[in-house]
């Protein structure tokens, strides 16, 4: 899916990294009175997620103890809550996201978009798999019960259906395609909702690029200016998201980013999920959009929503001082 953009990640694994020294190290910062807080973002914040597996490893070989219930029962807040996730696989981290986005009252639609939208067949198995093993109940039915209509479908399509990733990209397919999407939506009465979901849900996203491009040739309107005027809700914003994703993945993120700092109050909880999660995948990408859209840094906004220790870490995951 990184065939139009060359992610770069903020953290990388440490080089001459020792499971024991840094296992033995977290221990020392919890053991005792009082917390080394700065030791735990030195250490946690620098490795990468398979690092972290293996300090947890250690911690459980040699001491017996869960690495994840310490930190647990020694750190609070949104700090405990950006600690916690770097510990957790990362594809664990999205299904414990998705689930909490849809147990108990009303659903988190634009989380379910956010992680399901931008995400290639094999993540999405590799999501679909884990939500199982964790959860003991397929993801697409969970879903299901919580949504309705044309986005329940649409979102269904994404973790069942699997997008043509091996087909060779084709211009002239792509003509077809965009002729079909406009003839489903402004040329006629009503919307065919369908044939944009099957597109949308179907086709790689480098072929959904040449669609695209294809579709201002055919309709003189951009697809983000057709789904505007043809959709609605939830659906709406769920193919917005595609759209985005398949244009620039770290825009979207830092869209998401800016929208969770903007206004009264901070959506820390979106603010921390992209954030570790991007972080190992193209956040310097992230960084540099962030910055070419708001005209401010992403470390500079972070510091301006977030305090103390939880600022600290997200801003040592930006890559800031």
């Amino acid at each position: 899916m990184s065939t139009y953009y060359t992610p770069r990640p903020t953290v990388t694994p440490a080089s001459g990294f020792s499971a024991a020294d840094d296992g033995m190290a977290l221990r020392a910062a919890m053991k005792g009175f009082g917390t080394d807080e700065q030791a735990i973002i030195d250490i946690l914040t620098q490795r990468s997620n398979s690092q972290r597996q293996q300090i947890a490893k250690f911690f459980t070989e040699e001491y017996g103890r869960d690495l994840i219930e310490d930190l647990k029962s020694e750190l609070g807040g949104h700090f405990e809550d950006v600690i916690v996730a770097l510990v957790i696989p990362p594809v664990d981290y999205l299904c414990k996201q998705l689930h909490k986005a849809m147990e108990g009252m009303g659903t988190d639609e634009h989380t379910l978009i956010e992680i399901l939208c931008s995400k290639s067949n094999k993540e999405v198995k590799d999501i679909v798999d884990a939500y199982e093993r964790m959860y003991d109940r397929p993801l697409a039915e969970h879903m299901c019960s919580e949504t309705s209509g044309d986005f329940r479908r649409l979102l269904t399509l994404i973790v069942t259906e699997t997008r043509e990733e091996e087909r060779p990209l084709s211009p002239e397919y792509a003509v077809t395609m965009a002729t079909q999407l406009h003839e489903s939506g402004e040329l006629k009465v009503g919307t065919d909702e369908e044939v944009f979901n099957r597109i949308m849900a179907h086709e790689s996203f480098p072929q959904l690029k040449l669609i695209f491009e294809e579709y201002k040739n055919v309709s003189g309107r951009t697809i983000e200016q057709a789904l505007e005027a043809e959709l609605s809700g939830e659906l709406l914003e769920a193919m917005l998201a595609i759209v985005e994703c398949v244009q620039s993945p770290p825009a979207f993120f830092a869209k998401r980013l800016h929208d969770a700092m903007a206004g009264a109050g901070t959506d820390d909880v979106t603010l921390i999920r992209i954030i570790v999660c991007r972080s190992e995948i193209d956040l310097a990408n992230i960084k540099e959009e962030f910055e070419r859209i708001y005209d401010k840094t992403l470390e500079s906004a972070v510091r301006n929503e977030t305090s103390g220790d939880y600022k600290r870490a997200l801003v040592a995951l930006i890559g800031g001082a």
